[in-house]
């Protein structure tokens, strides 16, 4: 599949890029054909899950895999259902084939779901970010295939966040659906790699093991930012959205509108009450991206960060000034956080440092260490080049 350079060109203007051929997981058939040659065969998609323009369950039915179920994330097999809305089991029109969703009421498959299935494959492509829930996914749909001795095949796929890692390792009674294992914010490997670290240091429960086949993607580097040739998820529309995702996804925990109701999510952000700021929009409901934004239907005044993709290239980090600003700025009448943001952060303390007026740089020197223990244990999981990002 072909991806785009991105510190030539963002996705908008690929015209002007340098294109590379990577090969995901799902297009080396000939690697992992004797795996599902005769088997019944589970797998969890979405619309990312694709060889070229082709959906990668049809693609395996036509080469006679034996396809007899589909299970599907957050955002539904199709893509188009709104963060945290909840999709139900439905009949695929186009494969004629159950699918079982997998947000919800019911997160992780259960025995009844799995029962007929041989393998399972995963195919779904990561954006690289602690709180983007394909994680999570990844970890019940592992967990169920342990407890029911299913082999799990992980087709891998670039990560267009792993030229870096950064963030607070996430604490563990700050456990949930949007942060599940102890690791930063940005953690620098692929949906692959990641599987193996779920695995290798038992993060399941009951350290149960998933007995895990990783077909790695080709042609691609860990430090070689790509434009992604599909949007992963209905607000992450773009290269500019993937990029400062994990930056200005601390405001979801807060007052502040993160640009959902706008055609550029997490480019943008702004309240009415931070009047003075350089930009405006006003957030709209928009079908299949978010219907109930923010400050709906208000003005909202702050800043558009879409130019700011470069900056997070050239440093390779996390950007939190965006969130002191509007912390400063911010004069609304409800409070500034609410119960979300310690989630997304994966701790407590960085909340009480923007209350107590900390700098930028004392908040990221509380994570360093956190940071570079992780990096050991990654380390071990590492699949493609073993150069430590930092």
């Amino acid at each position: 599949m072909r991806y785009l350079i991105l510190f030539l060109v963002i996705a908008s203007a690929c015209t002007d890029a340098i294109s590379v051929n990577v090969q995901d997981g799902i297009e080396r058939f000939e690697v992992y054909r004797n795996l599902l040659t005769g088997k019944r065969v589970g797998i969890v998609a979405n619309h990312t899950s694709r060889v070229d323009t082709v959906h990668s369950v049809d693609f395996l039915l036509e080469k006679g895999i034996h396809v007899v179920r589909i299970f599907c994330p957050e955002h539904g097999f199709r893509g188009t259902a709104d963060a945290g809305e909840t999709v139900g089991d439905y009949i695929d029109a186009g494969s004629d084939l159950k699918v079982v969703s997998l947000y919800g009421k019911k997160k992780k498959p259960q025995p009844e779901d799995l029962s007929g299935i041989d393998v399972m494959i995963f195919d779904i492509q990561d954006v690289g970010v602690r709180f983007y829930t394909y994680l999570s996914t990844l970890h019940y749909v592992m967990e169920a295939c342990a407890e029911q001795n299913i082999p799990l095949i992980v087709m891998d796929r670039p990560n267009p966040n792993a030229f870096y890692v950064d963030g607070p390792v996430l604490q563990k009674e700050f456990k949930s659906f949007v942060g599940m294992h102890p690791v930063p914010v940005v953690y620098g490997m692929t949906i692959g790699e990641y599987a193996g670290m779920i695995n290798g240091e038992g993060w399941l429960k009951d350290s149960v093991t998933c007995d895990l086949t990783v077909i790695p993607c080709e042609g691609w580097s860990r430090e070689q930012p790509v434009a992604l040739p599909y949007a992963p998820s209905p607000n992450l529309p773009d290269s500019v959205s993937i990029m400062l995702y994990p930056s200005t996804c601390f405001f979801e925990g807060t007052a502040i509108n993160e640009g959902r109701g706008t055609l550029r999510p997490f480019q943008v952000f702004g309240h009415p009450s931070l009047k003075g700021m350089p930009y405006s929009y006003v957030p709209r409901p928009i079908k299949g991206m978010s219907m109930q934004p923010k400050c709906k239907g208000q003005t909202c005044y702050g800043m558009d960060l879409q130019g700011e993709y470069h900056t997070i290239l050239k440093m390779k980090r996390l950007n939190l000034a965006w969130l002191l600003l509007a912390y400063q700025e911010y004069k609304g009448t409800e409070p500034f956080f609410n119960a979300l943001f310690n989630k997304l952060v994966g701790n407590d303390r960085v909340q009480q440092q923007l209350k107590d007026g900390v700098t930028e740089e004392e908040i990221r020197a509380g994570w360093q260490d956190e940071v570079a223990g992780f990096m050991k244990v990654r380390e071990k999981y590492l699949i493609y080049d073993k150069k430590n990002v930092g």
